[in-house]
């Protein structure tokens, strides 16, 4: 088994990391690391023999937190950062209609079955709404606040806090 990075390399987290129940001090479930974030690799090692884990010094958040090699790419990559994730349930801000027939009404609830950061125009995803699943662009969403759990109301109250809002 070859690891990808080395020690020093600047990586950066493909998804956000929540507190699996090792990080100490910390509620299990809690946002440890934003995806986007960089850090630099402190370690390599294994985890059941056949999966690499990397120790990561986030400085900006001063944590050091164990990844999965699936979950780092390198700093220097191509990133497009998203508003929402797989699993987040969201709203649709106008209508959507194929072929000039509305298929869903503004307001209607829906959940993200995939992130499509290449998308042409930009972020869009997969999302299911009752009945049928869409591509939508990230334009055309906001979140749901009447239907989030509590973890994804932790989950979005910090990271509006990232962002100023």
């Amino acid at each position: 088994m070859r690891s990808r990075f080395d020690y020093g390399d600047e990586v950066r987290v493909v998804r956000n990391v929540r507190n699996d129940g090792t990080y100490p001090g910390l509620e299990t479930g809690q946002l440890l690391i934003r995806r986007g974030s960089t850090g630099h690799v402190r370690d390599v090692g294994t985890f059941l023999q056949d999966q690499i884990i990397y120790t990561v010094h986030f400085v900006e958040q001063d944590r050091v937190i164990g990844c999965r090699e699936e979950e780092l790419i390198s700093a220097e990559e191509y990133w497009v950062d998203s508003l929402f994730e797989y699993r987040d349930r969201v709203l649709a801000k106008v209508s959507l209609a194929i072929g000039g027939k509305v298929i869903v009404e503004a307001g209607t609830s829906g959940e993200i079955e995939k992130v499509l950061r290449d998308a042409p125009g930009g972020v869009a995803y997969e999302v299911r709404f009752p009945g049928r699943s869409l591509q939508v662009p990230e334009s055309a969403l906001v979140p749901d606040h009447e239907h989030l759990n509590e973890l994804q109301r932790q989950k979005l109250a910090e990271e509006e806090a990232a962002h100023g809002r």
